[in-house]
């Protein structure tokens, strides 16, 4: 009787139970007993769970800052999430708890510190003196909605605007509230008889910081003395405002606003602005006013020390300029450029040489947030060039169907695809260094090549090189260039099985010491490509076409009894291209007019120039059948050392050989089952609607459940099988093998349960003349297996490992006996399994639908690990799900991002000292030079005493319904809280000596320098007293 396992029913329960419930099911198979004993070295202590890094573009930015000292990028995002990018290499990924929109953002400039405001009212304060930064305060506002917020350089009082037109004081240091409140009456008295609105924008008089200008978004713009507690100036407009900049000398400032127009404003005349611009509204004569353009969303104001200032904006464009890109205006005297972008500008900022805000400023750069992507302009040369963007932002360019990730590659792979990769670059980007150059990158503990290779819907696959925690694209190849484009919608023939998207990546099998690579798109088409350093021209290229079908006749019952199968007629196995043809739907009909025997796709019949890098060996189609369309690829496997390529889909399995581009094997499923087929099929006509694509080849259930029974899983749409190749074909397909739900994964295991991998042949350039000697070497050369000799005894084992969406198996061979099986999941299923190596041994890896990741020993499938890890929220998690050798693995987090995780004990420890620091101990550059004349007659910039005006002692303390701190996790309670393990504390007591000890070096220079410095002023002092000792007053 089967033992009740309450696993199954409850996920998320700890691994602990669930393996030692696994365990007393394992015990239920004493085949597993009889198999000779084989030491696996793998347990428990091997793995653990931990995120890596997040690379790719931050889904949905909302919001950005930069620090001009450390030279620090920050982006927050709607979804909470929080990136910073250093320099190439360094980035850092956080997250809001609460999942709120980052509104906005601020540095503490040079202080290694950032806070940040959220759609939820809540202000944090993130430390980013460590490597995985951590919130030290939150804020919670409870009775006003956060709209803006201000904090001036070395200051250490954030000002905070709210929607009810308020503005609170905060105190960044112990994130409490200052009693000193502005509120909108006092602020705008009887300047208006309606609330002045939101508040939109608040800065310091760059000369004075005891005046801040406070903008509503009304119109109304109000310059607040902070002493005297009230209001200056107020400047009112017609027109809502959306962004405020000050010129560096606080005499002057401007505004955007909602009907496209710029006013500038003297500080001292707020009757009327002394300028209103409008960029892009069309002059209209008789001195009218330009036709209302869209609104100006952000404007800033740099001034030079040599020449114009700039005028930079986002947005004001004229309302007739329809399906126009979005664009940044770039005013500098009297030129004006306007920059179009590709996607919607979320927010831009002008990279100065200082940060001193009462300084000429300078600007070098203006780097442009969009909706997808980052854009950074170079201010300094004609024309505006922007920089090449060093950042792996560029996954989502088409979005990512599928993914596979490999570690442990040969040394000489990613130096050749970087070479043939450099040659796609784009040029006429600026000459200058990328300028977004903080902080320091961590110590590369791993040494070996990784690659990650994204297949994505435009039919283009994306080479990455990975290696040690980084990203770097490497290559991009593009499968559609062997397809005719259709020229207008009435010609596109494959709108029967997809609507767009035509040449969509769905599985991607490659053999690395080869270099073949094979793909399997959407529209039942399977492409071969090898790896060549020299550039060709293909005349033709090689096609075949392959019918691949499942008939039954009509008289068969459903029951499957046996009847001879219909003959399968294959694709000629000469590699001529399809003749041109006008409409492919009426070219190739059967005798009643359906479509028959024709692709989905036409492949070109012009010579293709194939540069550097992958070029077409063959293109394989499935074809129509009776106007039935050919059912999608759901398997496919290359192997470079037979010159085949396998692929299957829920009608049957064909094996090409790509050499002689010619068609060996050609199976329907009832040819290779029989009677025993797992298919529940119905006898139907070809004009009854088709059955859905994606039943995956393998899908075999238990017993007679019907498919609708089964639980209904993403595998058997569109994910992919792999097949394992056979060595020799027999007429005999043998024993069926039954496992519960669709297979995913397969391997093989010798006699002392090491993992044979498939055979391959070595990469060699094929588009060289080779000699005479060469040739005889290649004919005598054998390709690489690691599989036995025959001179082996046949009595000794080897194992196959089979994976399905419920369970695994390991089959013992010869014999075919079921050596250890386990049940992975009842009530869910496998979306991934993989067969990976760790620390010199192998293991099976899943990732489960319920968002368990297990891994089990191999061969006696043994559970080493059981983490809840994520539930599968959408298709995009199990279409990219993969693991990798070395404990990797990666996923695609959002549409945009990949997140890379580890499973490795080893990676977590050391994980640590790889990751890039953020903060680097840098001097703040010094003040500008006030002058003489300045200092003498009070010109220049005035100081405030910001601590005696907010401090408690002269404002008292702020209500407390007002609103609520709360200490972060990253506090020292919170570090102490999270060390986990010994390694975790030392490593921090480690950082915090360092830190201690930059600090204490830092003083000590600095206090040698004042007593040197106070030395030399003594002796210069005396040296005038003796001097003048003995003079009376009117000798000098």
């Amino acid at each position: 009787m089967r033992k009740f396992n309450i696993r199954k029913v409850l996920d998320g329960l700890t691994a602990g139970s669930s393996s030692a419930s696994q365990q007393q099911q394992q015990q239920q198979h004493p085949a597993g007993n009889r198999e000779p004993e084989i030491q696996e070295t793998l347990q428990s202590e091997h793995f653990q769970l931990c995120k890596t890094v997040r690379h790719g573009f931050p889904y949905q930015p909302s919001a950005l800052a930069f620090d001009p000292v450390q030279k620090i990028l920050a982006v927050g995002t709607q979804t909470g999430a929080l990136r910073l990018f250093g320099r190439p290499g360094v980035e850092c990924y956080c997250q809001h708890d609460s999942g709120a929109a980052v509104i906005q953002l601020q540095f503490l400039i040079n202080e290694g510190a950032l806070v940040s405001a959220l759609a939820d009212d809540t202000l944090h304060l993130w430390n980013l003196r460590q490597k995985r930064p951590a919130i030290l305060h939150s804020l919670k506002f409870c009775r006003e909605r956060v709209t803006f917020c201000h904090l001036p350089f070395q200051s250490k009082w954030l000002y905070v605007g709210t929607e009810r037109g308020n503005i609170h004081i905060v105190n960044v240091e112990s994130f409490t509230l200052s009693g000193y409140v502005i509120m909108w009456n006092k602020a705008i008295e009887l300047s208006s008889k309606s609330h002045p609105g939101p508040v939109v924008h608040i800065s310091d008089n760059p000369m004075d910081e005891g005046k801040l200008l406070i903008g509503f978004e009304s119109g109304t713009v109000v310059l607040w003395d902070l002493k005297s507690k009230k209001a200056d100036y107020r400047y009112t407009y017609d027109e809502a405002i959306h962004s405020v900049a000050w010129h560096h000398e606080g005499k002057q400032f401007i505004c955007s606003h909602s009907d496209g127009t710029l006013t500038i404003w003297n500080v001292r005349s707020p009757a009327k602005p002394i300028q209103t611009i409008t960029p892009h509204g069309k002059q209209l004569k008789d001195g009218k006013k330009p036709e209302p353009c869209k609104p100006i969303l952000k404007v800033e104001f740099k001034t030079t020390r040599s020449g114009e200032p700039f005028i930079i904006l986002s947005g004001g464009l004229s309302y007739d300029t329809v399906g126009r890109r979005p664009c940044l205006t770039v005013m500098h005297g009297k030129s004006t450029a306007v920059l179009e972008m590709d996607y919607s500008i979320v927010d831009f900022l002008t990279l100065c040489e200082t940060p001193y805000p009462n300084d000429f400023q300078e600007p070098y750069a203006v780097v442009v947030l969009l909706e997808k992507d980052l854009v950074l302009i170079d201010l300094a040369q004609n024309g505006y060039p922007i920089f090449e963007n060093p950042y792996p932002l560029t996954i989502h360019e088409s979005p990512v169907t599928c993914c596979e990730y490999f570690a442990d590659c040969p040394v000489d792979l990613i130096p050749a695809l970087y070479s043939v990769g450099a040659r796609q670059k784009r040029q006429g980007y600026s000459k200058k260094e990328w300028p977004i150059n903080g902080g320091n990158w961590g110590l590369g503990v791993q040494s070996y090549p990784e690659i990650i290779i994204t297949g994505h819907a435009d039919g283009s696959v994306k080479f990455w090189d990975a290696s040690a925690i980084t990203l770097q694209v490497l290559y991009k190849l593009k499968t559609s260039k062997v397809f005719e484009k259709s020229r207008n919608k009435d010609e596109r023939p494959n709108t029967d099985i997809v609507d767009e998207d035509p040449y969509a990546i769905q599985i991607i099998s490659w053999c690395p010491e080869s270099r073949m690579l094979c793909i399997a798109g959407v529209s039942a088409h399977v492409i071969i490509y090898r790896f060549s350093k020299q550039e060709v021209i293909t005349e033709v290229i090689p096609m075949l076409e392959v019918r691949l079908l499942y008939e039954i006749n009509d008289v068969e019952s459903p029951e499957g009894e046996q009847a001879p199968p219909l003959p399968t007629p294959v694709g000629g196995s000469t590699p001529q291209p399809i003749p041109p043809q006008s409409h492919p739907s009426t070219s190739s009909s059967s005798s009643d007019g359906l479509r028959d025997n024709v692709p989905c796709l036409k492949v070109k019949n012009s010579p293709l120039k194939q540069s550097p890098g992958y070029q077409t060996e063959l293109v394989i189609q499935l074809v129509w059948v009776s106007g039935e369309p050919p059912q999608q690829i759901t398997s496919l496997a290359v192997n470079s050392s037979y010159g085949l390529v396998v692929f299957g889909n829920c009608n049957g399995i064909a094996m090409v050989d790509y050499l002689q581009k010619a068609v060996l094997l050609n199976l329907g499923t009832i040819e290779l089952y029989g009677s025993n087929d797992p298919y529940r099929r119905e006898p139907r006509s070809p004009r009854k609607s088709r059955q859905p694509s994606g039943a995956g080849l393998c899908d075999i259930s238990e017993g007679t459940v019907v498919p609708e029974d089964r639980c209904k899983s993403p595998t058997s749409a569109k994910m992919s099988r792999k097949l394992s190749l056979p060595t020799d074909l027999k007429p005999d397909l043998g024993t069926i093998l039954r496992l519960k739900g669709a297979i995913l994964r397969m391997a093989f295991l010798d006699t002392t349960g090491c993992l044979v991998p498939p055979a391959y042949e070595s990469w060699r350039e094929h588009n060289v003349p080779e000699e005479k000697d060469e040739k005889e070497k290649l004919k005598k050369r054998r390709p690489v297996s690691v599989s036995p000799s025959s001179s082996q005894e046949i009595s000794e084992n080897q194992y196959a490992v089979i994976c399905s969406e419920k369970q695994a198996k390991v089959i013992s061979l010869p014999t075919q006996n079921c050596a250890y099986k386990q049940n992975i999941t009842e009530t869910s299923f496998v979306l991934r399994g993989d067969i990976v190596a760790l620390s010199n041994s192998i293991c099976l890896a899943c990732f489960c639908a319920n968002g368990h990741i297990m891994t089990f020993s191999l061969p006696s499938l043994r559970p080493l690990l059981d983490v809840y890890y994520l539930p599968l929220t959408n298709m995009r998690i199990a279409r990219t799900f993969c693991f990798t050798n070395n404990g990797q693995a990666l996923y695609l987090v959002s549409p945009t991002e990949i997140q890379r995780l580890t499973y490795s004990q080893e990676t977590c420890e050391n994980l640590q000292e790889m990751l890039g620091e953020l903060f680097t101990p840098l001097e703040t550059p010094e003040a500008p030079n006030r002058g003489f004349f300045k200092g003498l007659f009070g010109g220049g910039a005035q100081s405030l005493d910001r601590e005696e005006l907010f401090g408690e002692s002269s404002s008292g303390k702020a209500s407390r319904s007002l609103a609520q701190h709360i200490p972060g996790p990253g506090g020292i309670e919170g570090v102490k809280g999270a060390a986990s393990g010994v390694v975790g504390e030392l490593a921090r007591a480690r950082l915090a000596l360092d830190e201690r000890g930059q600090k204490l070096g830092d003083l000590e220079e600095r206090t040698a320098a004042m007593l040197s410095s106070a030395d030399s002023f003594s002796k210069h002092a005396h040296e005038m007293m003796l001097k003048y000792k003995d003079k009376k007053w009117y000798q000098f």
